[in-house]
């Protein structure tokens, strides 16, 4: 048993397996008595002779392969003298350039004495013109301007290739084109960009170098795509006035509302709210304290209306000895003619008692317009407060960066107040004038029922 697993363990050795193969083979070699170990031996035998055999066939190819490795190593070995020989070469041509180049520079430089200079201005004077071909709106009249410039620059980059007296005539002539038209107000036809995306050709009134317009409305340079376009949201009306003005005017001077920034004045002013905008910035505040205001309105008209009829009517009543009842002064002293008979005392009860019905026709309405006028300015603060609770919490979530987070807010509350103020002050002014006109009807009421009283006392006594 002990031969058995040496041979199978020499065997594992020779065919490369690893110890744990080895021991699995020892085990089962050890349990299966049926291995022939002659068989095993033939073929250890008769692999070591094949690999004996391929070990030979690959010498064999070495040796036939032997010259020609030998050739390619002579033919690599020549390529890498021609190219040592080729870099030398050129190496000795690259640094006789070098010179020649320097020798010839030297020499253009004499010859072009200030030119160089006069070539080196004019190079930066078209590019820098071309830059500002791009954004005139004399571009939007002329356009194209820019293209000779940009050749011209990208020429005169060159150090082979010079401006002719032509180009240099060229650009004095832009220059000056640019100057003269930029004094100019001038009327051409042009595609027009719509606020609603429609295109139109249109007459387009430039003026100089400023703006565009056109029927009426601000128009704008796009240079990027290099099309005017109407202004979405416009400036005020005094802004737009001067517009009309001008078209209309056809020589002479007319004034006109221009932005000397050539358009950035322009860009913010009409990013101002209006007013309805401002009153939105309220929120639902400011629409309570307008609709308040509005209805002290209503009630102030209503009894105004109510306050000037009943006064003349009294007014009348005055100057006539016959008494009516469309009138509280006629009502008032019907009651004399009722009571004849009774004393000056219960006369004056009964006068008062008529007076008294007749003062809540007279200050129908006041009391509330004094409410709105008190509560008005206590919502502008509710606004106030309101507003503040929103900055403050845009604040410490965001932080103080960026001011326009914490805008919305403020506007909320400033524009409350505003709105609070603008309602309270008139509706106090309307509260004072009504009850004024009301005291004074009532006025006469008391003082005729107390002149009634007097005659009555005389008559006692």
């Amino acid at each position: 048993m002990k031969l058995t697993q040496k041979l199978t363990r020499i065997a594992a050795l020779a065919f490369g397996l690893v110890p744990s193969v080895l021991f699995s083979l020892s085990v089962s070699a050890a349990e299966d008595k049926a291995i022939d170990i002659d068989d095993l031996l033939a073929k250890l035998k008769k692999g070591q002779y094949q690999q004996s055999q391929e070990n030979q066939q690959r010498e064999t190819n070495f040796v036939k392969q032997k010259d020609q490795q030998q050739q390619l190593l002579a033919n690599a070995v020549s390529d890498r003298d021609t190219q040592i020989a080729l870099s030398d070469k050129l190496e000795t041509n690259f640094e006789d350039n070098e010179v020649r180049i320097a020798a010839l520079d030297e020499a253009l430089n004499k010859r072009l004495g200030s030119l160089k200079e006069l070539f080196g201005v004019l190079q930066q004077v078209s590019g820098d013109t071309s830059g500002k071909f791009v954004t005139s709106i004399i571009s939007a009249e002329i356009p194209g301007r820019e293209t000779f410039l940009d050749d011209l620059s990208v020429k005169m980059g060159s150090s082979t290739n010079l401006a002719s007296i032509e180009e240099i005539e060229q650009v004095w002539y832009e220059l000056t084109r640019e100057m003269s038209e930029s004094g100019k107000v001038k009327t051409f036809e042009k595609e027009v960009t719509l606020a609603n995306g429609d295109k139109v050709v249109k007459p387009v009134t430039r003026v100089g170098t400023f703006n565009l317009v056109s029927d009426g409305v601000y128009l704008e340079w796009l240079n990027a795509t290099s099309t005017i376009a109407e202004l979405v949201r416009q400036p005020t009306d005094r802004f737009m006035d001067t517009i009309v003005d001008l078209e209309a005017n056809k020589e002479g001077f007319s004034a006109f509302a221009l932005d000397p920034t050539g358009g950035s004045i322009l860009g913010l002013l009409v990013q101002a709210p209006d007013q309805m905008e401002r009153v939105d910035q309220g929120g639902p505040v400011g629409y309570v304290i307008l609709s308040l205001g509005f209805i002290a309105l209503i009630i102030a008209l209503k009894q105004y209306t109510a306050l000037f009829l009943t006064e003349q009517k009294v007014r009348k009543q005055l100057k006539s000895t016959e008494l009516k009842d469309n009138n509280p002064l006629g009502r008032v002293l019907k009651v004399k003619e009722k009571y004849a008979e009774v004393e000056s005392d219960t006369l004056e009860l009964k006068l008062s008692e008529a007076i008294l019905k007749e003062l809540p026709k007279l200050t129908q309405g006041i009391t509330f317009i004094k409410i709105i006028s008190v509560v008005a300015p206590l919502l502008g603060l509710l606004g106030t407060v309101t507003g503040m609770i929103t900055t403050f919490q845009a604040i410490t979530l965001f932080g103080t960066g960026d001011p326009k987070l914490m805008a919305g807010g403020i506007s909320t509350a400033l524009v409350t107040t505003v709105l609070g103020l603008v309602v309270a002050i008139p509706t106090v002014m309307l509260f004072t004038w009504l009850n004024t006109r009301s005291k004074s009807i009532l006025h006469i009421l008391q003082e005729q029922a107390a002149g009634v009283i007097a005659e009555r006392a005389e008559q006692e006594g």
